[in-house]
């Protein structure tokens, strides 16, 4: 906290609902408000208070005269400052008190003064300088009651007794633990709000993580379809219309699908905790990936059978089946691909191969798809491996568990 305004920085800003005693920053110059009303009040008070108290205590202290009433106003003044300086005011008060009982003023609420300026300098981080500043106004009070007493007004005074100076230094501990007590409050509650900010923080970049990968599997994969049949369309334009033709309709069907998909994630973005529109894709989809890949010139046998996952497992199965066809097509010179579907009971092992060769830059490398297909696998528990084969081409393994749907838990 000190460091944080020596910077020139305030408390953050959920500090400002906090407890009655807060720091209140100004948003515009980033410093602390001027106390005004709290300042008034006490100082009112403590003048109040001191001519109640010299009433009752007429003979056997010294009547307030002006010095006396301009040291209760220099206390409370200061406290003005409590929050801007709040050592010089601490030192300040505490010296204004001492003269006051040297001199032999009546016994009042100036230490009240004394004790908010101690609070406001033990909660901001200035605990030595409090402690120094009780500690010489106690002590300053033991040696005018003890010693000094005798050349010091008023006329006649005796020595106070040992009982009197026990209950000071109570009053004097109890100022310290109180204003302890609200420093380490207050510390745990701006620990609290870092905690809170940053677990904030953390699921906010979880989820752009999630809808990062979420829109390039969407649209790597359809931009990926959509380019290889728009070179079929162009390099048969004019030889073979028919199948131009049908390279078009390819396009047309995967930016549809592209652009639902791309709706869907965002449409999670403008109402976010609203149930999705259209159910996540999962491996029920497996025939529709593999009709777009032989759209895009890629044969793909599928063997075994889509066991049934949960949601989180389903869509994490699809996209990396979806991300590991795209790579074959844009990487890959095999226009053939194989994937397995393996499950034991307790984790899902899903396999796509290509015979290569690679044709494109790095097919496995650590861009974005491949990336992505980690992070998915790694949040579920699972893992991924990708690479080259040792009889050539390129394979990936996901290794996901397998948290089987309930009955009642539809696709």
């Amino acid at each position: 906290m000190d460091e944080q305004r020596a910077a020139g920085e305030g408390p953050p800003r959920w500090w400002r609902q906090g407890p009655p005693w807060r720091y209140r920053w100004d948003d515009e110059d980033r410093n602390p408000r001027w106390p005004w009303r709290s300042t008034a009040f006490l100082t009112v008070f403590v003048l109040a208070g001191s001519n109640y108290a010299a009433g009752q205590q007429a003979g056997e202290r010294a009547a307030l005269d002006p010095f006396a009433r301009v040291l209760l106003l220099v206390a409370g003044v200061l406290l003005l400052w409590r929050l801007r300086h709040p050592v010089p005011v601490v030192f300040g008060t505490a010296s204004a008190a001492m003269v006051y009982l040297g001199a032999g003023y009546p016994y009042g609420p100036v230490f009240l003064a004394v004790a908010l300026a101690c609070f406001s300098a033990v909660v901001a981080g200035h605990r030595r300088a409090a402690w120094a500043a009780l500690g010489m106004l106690w002590t300053g009070h033991v040696l005018v009651a003890h010693w000094l007493y005798r050349w010091l007004p008023p006329s006649g005074d005796s020595a106070a007794s040992w009982g009197q100076e026990a209950v000071v230094a109570t009053w004097t501990v109890a100022i310290l633990a109180v204003a302890e007590l609200a420093r380490t409050r207050r510390e745990q509650w701006a620990r609290e709000g870092a905690e809170r900010a940053q677990a904030a923080r953390r699921r906010a970049d979880e989820e752009r993580l999630r809808i990062a990968r979420e829109l390039h599997d969407v649209l790597a994969h359809s931009i990926s379809v959509i380019n290889v049949q728009a070179g079929v369309g162009l390099a048969l334009l004019d030889t073979d219309p028919e199948q131009a033709r049908t390279a078009l309709t390819t396009i047309k069907a995967a930016s549809k699908e592209a652009l639902g998909e791309v709706r869907q994630v965002l449409d999670t973005l403008r109402t976010p905790g609203d149930a999705p529109r259209a159910p996540a894709p999962g491996l029920d989809r497996l025939p529709e990936l593999v009709e777009q890949a032989a759209g895009a010139g890629l044969t793909v046998r599928v063997e075994g059978e889509p066991p049934r996952l949960a949601p989180g497992t389903d869509l994490a199965a699809f996209r990396v089946v979806q991300e590991a066809l795209t790579n074959v097509v844009r990487h890959s010179g095999s226009r053939y691909a194989r994937v397995r579907l393996d499950h034991d009971g307790g984790a899902l092992r899903l396999c796509v191969d290509d015979d290569g060769p690679a044709t494109g830059g790095e097919a496995g490398g650590s861009g974005n798809g491949l990336a992505g297909m980690r992070e998915r696998a790694a949040a579920l528990g699972g893992t991924i491996e990708a690479g080259p084969r040792a009889d050539g081409g390129f394979r990936v393994l996901a290794v996901l568990p397998s948290m089987v749907k309930s009955e009642g838990e539809g696709r």
